[in-house]
């Protein structure tokens, strides 16, 4: 949208509260563009983060002016002289003069069909190499999917990360090269007001995938020593094998940025490291940065009931 129509707006409605949707919702209401919020499940960002993440999201959206709706789906749209007008609900109508839609993307792939192998879902078939069915032709983004590291298995990840790490493999491979994919854990990061949030692997909507029993642990920790006279909290939580401890997913949230630490725990996932081994490891530590106990040395103990005598509620 150009800037210049930004004066023009007065109530927007966006639909859907995934990342491209929030990220417009904010950005309205940074504005001060009155906005609304729709989406058809109960939570935003519920593809992203879990309900203790999700739930102080909605709230201290709600103090920045952003209206939500959720629960509630979209059946049309009033409008007149060719401009909306409404968004019409399952539970009335929602008055606008804009209304963004951000309801994902649908596979592009059927004029492919025929020539080249694909699942029933229009996803094109790769190998490790990113081959595909047909003799010099390689293939990766949103259209294929990923080894997942999380289970062991594929999975579709529309990230651009993902995509970028496939064409780089493609191209080296259709130049003569013999180089695998690596396995991925879909680590995105993103900010929504007074937080920054970031996830990797499994979280509860996608658990199921896992072919063992999940466990989980959710910790709410100051990251500063208390003489910092800092408030910060970090609210994190840690997916893992309940039997072996292998580490499975993660997810951070803070007002203060912690978000480039959620790549300790993709690392970790990506090496199956477990609990133990992640629980002592040597991380810097300098009050102005961090607690003696790095905050994700915190979440893992956490995770293993690390006892100290009592210690722990000084040490951590």
């Amino acid at each position: 949208m150009l800037r210049k129509e930004w004066k023009f707006l007065k109530k927007a409605v966006v639909i859907c509260g995934g990342y491209i949707g929030i990220e417009v919702a904010e950005a309205f209401a940074k504005k001060g563009i009155d906005v609304t919020l729709v989406d058809l499940v109960d939570r935003v960002l519920n593809t992203y983060l879990d309900k203790e993440f999700t739930d102080v999201l909605e709230e201290n959206s709600q103090k920045h002016g952003l209206k939500l709706r959720l629960g509630e789906s979209v059946k049309g749209f009033k409008g007149e002289c060719g401009k909306v007008t409404a968004v019409i609900t399952d539970k009335g109508e929602i008055p606008c003069d804009t209304a963004i839609v951000s309801v994902g993307v649908k596979l592009n792939t059927g004029w492919l069909k025929g020539s080249i192998e694909m699942d029933e879902r229009g996803f094109v078939k790769v190998d490790e190499y990113l081959r595909t069915s047909l003799k010099d032709v390689w293939a990766g983004g949103d259209a294929t999917y990923v080894p997942y590291a999380p289970t062991g298995g594929k999975a579709p990840i529309a990230l651009a990360t993902m995509a970028r790490r496939q064409g780089v493999v493609a191209a080296l491979n259709s130049m003569g090269g013999e180089i695998k994919v690596s396995e991925m854990n879909g680590t995105s990061s993103l900010e929504l007001f007074d937080y920054k949030f970031s996830s990797t692997g499994l979280r509860s909507q996608n658990q199921d995938l896992y072919n063992g029993k999940v466990a989980s642990k959710y910790v709410e920790k100051r990251i500063f020593p208390k003489f910092m006279r800092k408030d910060e909290i970090a609210r994190m939580k840690i997916f893992f094998d309940e039997e072996s401890h292998v580490i499975l997913g993660g997810q951070l949230m803070s007002t203060y940025d912690i978000s480039q630490a959620i790549n300790v725990i993709s690392l970790a996932i990506s090496n199956k490291m477990t609990l133990e081994e992640l629980a002592l490891s040597d991380f810097f530590y300098q009050p102005g940065f961090d607690k003696p106990w790095n905050f994700i040395n915190v979440l893992v103990m956490a995770a293993l009931d690390f006892k100290f005598g009592g210690a722990d509620k000084i040490l951590f």
